[in-house]
């Protein structure tokens, strides 16, 4: 079926009203992209910040009466917007976008591989661990600088017969990379219950949900991990510093991912007290930090 992509360049007061009209006027899938290459970082828990200049692109079928689309935006915003109408051709887009999702290795032995590749899929290590995990929009595929260096850390450091904790799993791809790297026992853990959920799934798609407990973070685990990794955002991480040291054994290890370089020193200040912990690796402008707790520490 051909299609017609409709392409609305607005700001952020405007762009979730357009967004809306454009679901509500029959749109087949509605995306919201920056306009102008402006990071957005650190959003404050529980909001979805949008970028000054924001592109909202809707996708009709090629018999949507788009002057009648057209005027209920324009009575929506009380004006009309400047646009582009581009027609698609016809072609299975879910397939086109998940040909761009190839297997990635991650270290010595751990690929991530998209299902649909995983039958054909042969690793170029002898002894490669495949972890089968699909594109998604929140959650991470090891794309990202941040969730790479922590599988990387999970490659260097196998955690054979220890327990894991995962703090803000997401997917739950580092959970799984830990499971299959041979850990004992893992204990994944989000906020948002989406993430729980997909952590579970993709746990069930790996064959290791029997290694795994899938919480929120409250009630507060009771069993401390051997290696917890974190990969959230600078500024939740310097927040959690004592509750996260509370979580793990004297002497066990910590990954800690999602800092951009410059936020480097502040993260390092606020783990130095319980950690002795550094820069373990950095890609492009992220870091990575990795330490050992302090034996006389046991945390709060």
């Amino acid at each position: 079926m051909p299609w017609l992509q409709l392409l609305i360049k607005t700001n952020t007061e405007q762009a979730q009203t357009l967004a809306d009209t454009l679901s509500d006027v029959g749109s087949s899938a509605v995306t919201l992209r920056d306009a102008a290459d402006q990071p957005l970082y650190e959003p404050p828990i529980g909001e979805t910040p949008l970028w000054s200049q924001t592109e909202v692109i809707g996708l009709f079928d090629a018999n949507t009466n788009m002057d009648k689309v057209l005027l209920l935006i324009t009575e929506a915003l009380g004006h009309c917007p400047g646009y582009t109408l581009n027609p698609l051709e016809d072609k299975d887009w879910v397939k086109e976008w998940m040909s761009h999702f190839k297997p990635t290795p991650f270290g010595e032995h751990l690929w991530v591989v998209p299902s649909h590749h995983a039958e054909q899929h042969i690793p170029q290590y002898p002894n490669a661990i495949n972890i089968l995990l699909d594109p998604g929009l929140a959650f991470g595929t090891g794309t990202h600088p941040t969730t790479a260096m922590c599988l990387q850390y999970l490659d260097q450091h196998p955690p054979e017969n220890l327990h894991v904790i995962d703090y803000g799993c997401g997917s739950g791809i580092l959970a799984i990379a830990a499971a299959k790297l041979g850990a004992k026992s893992i204990m994944a853990i989000d906020n948002d219950p989406q993430a729980l959920t997909a952590t579970k799934d993709n746990a069930n798609k790996n064959s290791v949900t029997d290694l795994f407990t899938i919480q929120l973070p409250e009630p507060l685990p009771t069993q401390q991990a051997d290696v917890l990794v974190a990969n959230i955002l600078a500024k939740p991480l310097m927040d959690l510093a004592t509750r996260l040291a509370s979580l793990i054994k004297p002497e066990g290890k910590l990954a800690l991912s999602g800092i951009l370089s410059e936020q480097a020193n502040d993260v390092l200040h606020a783990y130095s007290p319980l950690f002795d912990i550094s820069v373990f690796k950095q890609q492009d402008d992220w870091v990575c930090l990795s330490g050992t707790k302090k034996p006389d520490i046991r945390g709060k």
